[in-house]
């Protein structure tokens, strides 16, 4: 079975005022959304979990910890990690993390929380591991 985590900002630690973000994004429309992305994970008969990442020191090894509990297909990066400017090097940790962790799996980014099974699909729905 295909197995895809959903890799993310735990919501109350995003400052949604970063004009990078979309205007009006809050923890519960990013809440919402992920709860629409579990919701189609599984309509396409895919296992799936959400890991809560902090904007710290402590990212890396969470995403390793996390990655080391399971083999998964596919790990989605969330927006919160790779849009804001200021999250650079967070974005760096986190994919250094994947690779290492889990070299295997696929790694897709969604533009918000609702289209993850979407970005998730284009790397394993088909099998495609690479364009």
């Amino acid at each position: 079975m295909t197995r895809i985590l959903l890799l993310g900002l735990d919501p109350e630690t995003v400052d949604y005022s970063d004009p990078a973000l979309p205007p009006g994004m809050t923890a519960e429309k990013v809440r919402a959304g992920i709860a629409v992305a579990l919701k189609q994970f599984t309509e396409r008969g895919w296992e799936s979990e959400v890991g809560f990442i902090h904007p710290d020191e402590t990212a890396g090894p969470e995403v390793e910890r996390q990655l080391h509990s399971t083999n998964y297909d596919c790990v989605v990066i969330g927006g919160g990690v790779r849009v804001p400017p200021r999250n650079l090097a967070l974005l760096e940790v986190v994919i250094n993390a994947v690779r290492k962790a889990a070299p295997g799996a696929a790694i897709a980014f969604n533009t918000r929380p609702d289209d993850s099974a979407d970005a998730a699909a284009r790397w394993v729905a088909a099998g495609n591991r690479a364009l």
